[in-house]
């Protein structure tokens, strides 16, 4: 019997790969991965390792959880290194609970390597600071994309209207009905709103707008893409100015 490795791989530069994961990857006999995975890091892997690609895509054919479960237990029995490599960290958003879950009530050993979440990473690298003396002292992270199959949202919007700074992940293609939501219970039309595509790779691409105007007509945002909700998406412009006088 083997042992499992749940990854985080980070958010898309190969350079914020953590010490661990880069060791785990290079020495791994399988590695199941994501749609998201840089393959910058999969090239990272030893010759003779067996990519698996189990990836999900909205209006696409894509592998059910269960299946991914099915082939993490198989693997565990005919492997000894078995890396199943999430982007970002495991634990947000990246059903690495479920998957840990799974393999603890069929006695497989595995072990949890955090990762670098986009949460936090994007913004970071696109000069958006989440939280900042004066202006923001607390922030949250949201889905943007719940299981349709839920016959009611696990998200408590009226409790996001005191929390100073909003993440959304996977929020590209509800960006509309999550900017009226939270226009609905009070946060201000006019606060600021960032979407960073591709976050801390070569094609990143920030969007600034406000709630309103992603309310009534949403800019045009492709996905992978962070959505930040607050007053500190404002910094952005200033720290870039800032930035470039030093480097002029």
């Amino acid at each position: 019997m083997g042992k499992v490795y749940i990854v985080g791989a980070g958010p898309g530069d190969v350079e914020l790969l953590t010490l661990k994961a880069y060791k785990l990857i290079k020495s791994a006999d399988v590695i199941l991965y994501d749609r998201l995975i840089n393959q910058e890091i999969l090239s990272l892997a030893k010759p003779d390792c067996e990519l698996v690609y189990v990836g999900k895509e909205d209006g696409k054919h894509t592998v059910e959880q269960e299946k991914i479960n099915e082939l993490l237990l198989r693997y565990a029995h005919t492997k000894d290194i078995v890396v199943r490599l999430k982007g970002g960290d495991p634990f947000v958003f990246g059903r690495g609970g479920e998957e840990a879950l799974f393999l603890a009530q069929h006695s497989v050993e595995f072990e949890v390597v955090p990762g670098v979440s986009s949460a936090i990473a994007v913004p970071a690298c696109a000069g958006i600071p989440l939280t900042f003396r004066g202006l923001s002292s607390s922030f949250a992270v949201i889905t943007g994309h719940e299981d349709p199959r839920k016959e009611r949202s696990d998200i408590d919007w009226e409790s996001l209207k005191g929390i100073n700074t909003l993440v959304f992940l996977m929020a590209v293609k509800n960006r509309r009905e999550i900017a009226k939501k939270l226009i609905e219970v009070g946060r201000n039309p006019k606060e600021p709103v960032a979407f960073i595509e591709r976050g801390t790779t070569h094609e990143e691409r920030t969007v600034i707008s406000n709630l309103l105007e992603v309310s009534q007509s949403p800019p045009e945002v492709s996905p992978p893409a962070v959505m930040v909700v607050g007053k500190v998406v404002k910094l952005r412009e200033i720290l870039k100015k800032t930035i470039e006088e030093v480097l002029v």
